[in-house]
C-alpha cells in the first residue's frame, strides 16, 4: 500500500533510517545529553532569575526598562 502523502513519506524515510543506524544512535544520545546539560543544568547554576529577585511583584517591566536605559 503506497501512500502519496509527502509528509508520510518523509517521516517514513527518517524513521527507517534511524532504525538502521548503529553508531548514529550512540552519537544522537551524546548530542541529547549535551543539550540537556547546556540548557538545563548550566542555566540553573550560571543564569539565575535576576529580574524576579531584584524587582517587586508587578514592577518587572519598569525594572527592565530602567536597567536597559541606565536610569
Amino acid at each position: 500500500m503506497e501512500h502519496e502523502n509527502i509528509f508520510y513519506r518523509i517521516a517514513r524515510f527518517y524513521i527507517d533510517g534511524f532504525r538502521s543506524m548503529t553508531l548514529g544512535k550512540t552519537l544522537w544520545c551524546l548530542i541529547l545529553i549535551k543539550l540537556f546539560v547546556i540548557f538545563f543544568v548550566l542555566k540553573l547554576f550560571f543564569f539565575p532569575n535576576y529580574i524576579s529577585t531584584n524587582a517587586k511583584e508587578g514592577e518587572e517591566a519598569e525594572f527592565v526598562m530602567k536597567s536597559m536605559t541606565g536610569e
